[in-house]
């Protein structure tokens, strides 16, 4: 009886390494070593890194940079914290990642991307690449060269053949969104004027709007992050023309308005949100689609705004494009970004509000693994 169980488990995870390695490879990192003689270094100063792999055939020429996620620190305990973690150090980051989604070379699980250039470049500054203060305080030895770190590798990539490019993307999930937002019109600037380019970010459209107390604790917050990196100087002018560099961005319920834990258990898995937690989020859907309206009408913008409880969706395989993909007007996020970015047909499409999607791939994510939520 015990055999026949092992023998059961062990075929169990035999088929799940192999879809595994049907759905993603490993790439090795690559990391940026004389980017440090221009100062541009992570939290602890370590160089930056990336993950990149090569085109080839009809994509030999296409470029898809993809920057990765992973929140901000807003002062010197916080960004003392992350230096000691890959996202303060590229010392602590692992030597390979796996490639699935809009970075798969897989043509049936990402057709439009599959044979190009694609890269992931390792989130190492804790400003959304924004940073940049020269003095460094021998007391913490912490870098605030975010800034320089974006430049240095678009650097490296121009130099390895990006500068030949026909066809490019900067994207990015969550604060690596954000930076795909910040940085647009600096990579548009990278490459002469016939060669295609466009930007989007991947839950990297951040609302100022009042957090579940009622306050504006995370506005504070963000003047914080933009003044400890230095970073106004390298916000988009078009943004700080008009607003304090501090009010580019929110969160519903950060840790700090919730200091009871009430909403930890709902952040985690919606299913555990009460109807007044769910009316709140609602109400913020609606603050979120009205700060969308005010940008006005853009057919060159696309939009693929679902109503499900995820957070990136571009990297996991699940998400991006397989059988049963979340999708809207039945198309999938894949099918809805090549065609925004081959300007086959617009796409702007806003779902129905939670949970009037039955495609959504509604995430539990792991209070270990998500300590901030």
């Amino acid at each position: 009886m015990v055999a026949a169980r092992m023998g059961q488990w062990l075929n169990l995870l035999v088929c799940a390494l192999i879809l595994l390695k049907a759905d993603g490879f490993n790439v090795g990192i690559t990391y940026v070593e004389n980017a440090v003689v221009k100062g541009a270094v992570c939290l602890d100063g370590s160089p930056p890194a990336y993950h990149f792999d090569k085109g080839f055939g009809a994509g030999i020429n296409n470029w898809l940079v993809h920057i990765e996620g992973g929140g901000w620190c807003n002062n010197v305990t916080t960004c003392l914290e992350r230096k000691k973690t890959r996202l303060g150090s590229s010392k602590q980051m692992v030597k390979v990642v796996a490639f699935s989604g809009m970075l798969s070379n897989k043509q049936k699980f990402n057709p439009d991307f599959y044979n190009w250039n694609r890269i992931k470049v390792r989130y190492c500054d804790g400003a959304s690449f924004t940073g940049d203060v020269e003095a460094v305080n021998p007391a913490n030895n912490l870098h605030f060269r975010g800034a320089r770190v974006f430049q240095a590798v678009m650097e490296d990539l121009m130099a390895k053949g990006m500068k030949n490019a026909q066809n490019a993307v900067l994207s990015g999930c969550s604060a690596g969104g954000l930076t795909s937002i910040l940085h647009c019109d600096n990579f548009r600037a990278l490459f002469p004027v016939g060669t295609k380019v466009k930007c989007f970010a991947d839950a990297g459209y951040f609302i100022n709007a009042k957090d579940v107390s009622g306050a504006s604790h995370i506005e504070q917050f963000y003047a914080q992050v933009v003044a400890t990196h230095g970073s106004a100087k390298h916000l988009p002018a078009s943004c700080t023309s008009r607003l304090s560099p501090g009010l580019i961005k929110n969160i519903l319920a950060p840790g700090v308005a919730d200091p009871h834990g009430t909403w930890h258990s709902c952040k985690l898995d919606i299913n555990n949100c009460s109807p007044t937690q769910l009316q709140t989020m609602q109400s913020f859907r609606t603050q979120f689609l009205n700060a969308l309206a005010g940008l006005g009408i853009s057919s060159s913008r696309g939009m693929f705004i679902d109503a499900c409880y995820a957070h990136c969706q571009t990297e996991m395989q699940e998400t991006w494009l397989r059988t049963d993909s979340p999708v809207l007007g039945k198309m999938s996020i894949a099918k809805a970004v090549g065609d925004w970015y081959y300007d086959r047909s617009p796409f702007q499409k806003i779902d129905c509000a939670y949970p009037c999607n039955p495609t959504c791939h509604n995430r539990v994510f792991d209070s270990n693994v998500h300590s901030e939520v």
